[in-house]
């Protein structure tokens, strides 16, 4: 009877940890390992350099491209140019890119001492030639480029990585005939970082899944004890739970919490009534996310939000509709802006556009449609056009009021991930029309 016994509560410990192990997800997309992390981005880096590099020089008329970068002052680009395990450059690093037409294709080497993986072979013997820079220069006037760019802009951070001292020694080095072909490689460097594979695109939508799986987790019962946790608790559990993930978050996450005026509370404790607003991004496999979600805390006796917040979501929705609506491949980030407010506008709807582009970094390169702070439009970064197999955040807020809160005006802060491919826009993992319930 003893071993019997012993057998059952085995069996019972063991099935309580199966389960445990089963949901230990709970409900998030596969996270790959760091090993097949690898693999796919390696894999994505080495397309990306066969497919999309070469046409994005030849579309800015740009046949050699220099990212000249020291360790631990890497240029902002230099990262998505170098294999997974690669996390920094190393000493003086020189990458060089030929394009020697279409038939032979682009020729990639490195002025350096050893080649950086299997993509970019060494081409320097500091036993010959000790100075790095002179070899560079040899490398350069061996191949004749007509236009030479290097990552210099007033606009665009991204492709401002060339430090003062670096263009000092291009100068210095190469012969007049040569120094007077370096042009900036501006938008080389935003079509280089802006452009996504198909694939990258496919997996976009598990890695924002991802991202909408964290956010339903935090907005539940799982998270929040109305009456006792705060926004900052529940701001503390998201940089807690996106590191036990294995990913990290590119900014601080944030929760505020709206109410009736009304309301006697005035802090931060989570209770009953409150409409909740999150702002949240995360990184994975090199690429961003950034979600600002709405949940609202049930009231007792209430199974959905009042009608005016439904009303609220629904305006904001609206707002996002209108929005997308205005992307055309070639058409400016002020264009569609101005396009969109008036639109928006002559709806009803106090609207504000601040949307961004993303990818490889948050807010990343590409067209910028407005900012919270520009909605006249943002010279420079807004002048920049649409390409399609882009991402971006679709950022906005509409203001609306709410009946049952006295005609209070609430902001409903909406921000979703969507891809622009040749067919429109499509969200990625679709988008938030209906609040997080807490009960």
């Amino acid at each position: 009877m003893k071993k019997t016994t012993g057998l059952i509560l085995l069996m019972l410990v063991f099935c309580f940890l199966a389960t445990g192990l089963l949901f230990s997800g709970e409900g998030y997309p596969q996270i790959l390992s760091v090993r097949e992390q690898a693999r796919v981005v390696d894999s994505w880096l080495e397309k990306r350099l066969e497919v999309i590099l070469p046409e994005v020089m030849r579309r800015e008329g740009v046949d050699m491209w220099l990212v000249i970068c020291q360790e631990y002052n890497e240029d902002p680009v230099y990262l998505t140019l170098v294999p997974f395990e690669h996390l920094s450059a190393r000493r003086l690093s020189m990458l060089v890119f030929f394009d020697r037409g279409k038939e032979k294709g682009l020729e990639k080497f490195s002025v350096s001492r050893y080649p950086i993986g299997n993509l970019y072979r060494a081409v320097w013997n500091p036993d010959k030639e000790p100075d790095q820079w002179k070899a560079l220069a040899e490398q350069i006037k061996a191949r004749r480029p007509q236009k030479i760019g290097i990552n210099e802009s007033a606009t665009f951070a991204f492709a401002d990585g060339l430090t003062s001292t670096g263009k000092q020694f291009l100068a210095k080095y190469l012969e007049p005939e040569y120094a007077k072909r370096l042009v900036s490689a501006e938008r080389l460097v935003v079509g280089w970082l802006e452009r996504r594979l198909p694939e990258e695109i496919e997996v976009y939508h598990q890695i924002v899944r991802l991202a909408h799986h964290l956010i339903a987790e935090a907005f539940s019962n799982a998270v929040i004890t109305p009456g006792i946790t705060t926004s900052e608790d529940v701001e503390w559990w998201f940089w807690q739970k996106i590191n036990s993930l294995g990913l990290r978050t590119w900014f601080s996450p944030t929760v505020d919490i709206q109410r009736p005026r009304s309301s006697p509370y005035k802090d931060n404790v989570i209770r009953r009534g409150d409409l909740l607003h999150c702002d949240v991004g995360l990184t994975y496999l090199r690429l961003n996310t950034d979600h600002q979600e709405l949940a609202y805390v049930l009231k007792p006796g209430e199974s959905q939000p009042p009608a005016g917040l439904k009303a609220a979501l629904s305006a904001g929705n609206r707002l996002q509709d209108i929005l997308v609506s205005e992307f055309a491949a070639g058409r400016t980030g002020n264009q569609i802006l101005a396009a969109a407010l008036n639109r928006a506008r002559a709806e009803g709807l106090k609207a504000s556009i601040y949307t961004h582009p993303l990818g490889f970094h948050g807010h990343a390169a590409g067209p910028t449609i407005g900012l919270w702070d520009k909605q006249g439009g943002v010279p420079g970064q807004g002048d920049y056009e649409l390409f399609s197999d882009t991402c971006y955040s679709i950022e906005l807020n509409c203001r609306c009021q709410v009946p049952e809160w006295d005609n209070q005006e609430i902001v409903v802060g909406l921000e979703q991930n969507a891809a622009f491919t040749r067919q429109g826009v499509v969200y990625l993992d679709g988008r938030q029309t209906a609040y997080h319930l807490i009960y």
